[in-house]
């Protein structure tokens, strides 16, 4: 396993099954960056005690509801007018290539707050 939570969840995230799950989870409105991060806790055996998860949460909340939901919504609501008009389908992948940073720039900075923890 990748030691970084980035290159953990890309590992985790192309075994099969895992995609179609994480967007399941993330429909039914968990944040699946945060789970991968839990994951990724979990295969260091690091203990995430109730502190630990707070922060963390606190730490994932605003970020996603402020950047990741947002390009997500747009992403989606545009994914039907996309078929039909390739500008909108070259401007929905700019929003999913900025949605995917935002998770990235996510699990980068729960691993900053995790990475020290045993």
């Amino acid at each position: 396993m990748s030691s970084d939570l980035w290159s953990f969840a890309l590992d985790v995230y192309v075994r099969p099954g895992v995609e179609d799950a994480c967007l399941q989870l993330q429909r039914a409105g968990a944040n699946v960056c945060l789970l991968l991060c839990g994951l990724w806790l979990e295969q260091r055996a690091v203990t995430c005690d109730e502190p630990r998860v707070r922060l963390l949460k606190a730490l994932t909340a605003p970020w996603d509801i402020d950047v990741v939901q947002p390009l997500r919504t747009l992403r989606l609501q545009w994914k039907a007018r996309a078929v039909d008009d390739a500008v909108v389908a070259g401007m929905r992948e700019q929003i999913k290539s900025l949605e995917l940073e935002a998770e990235r720039t996510l699990l980068s900075r729960l691993e900053g707050v995790a990475q020290e923890w045993t």
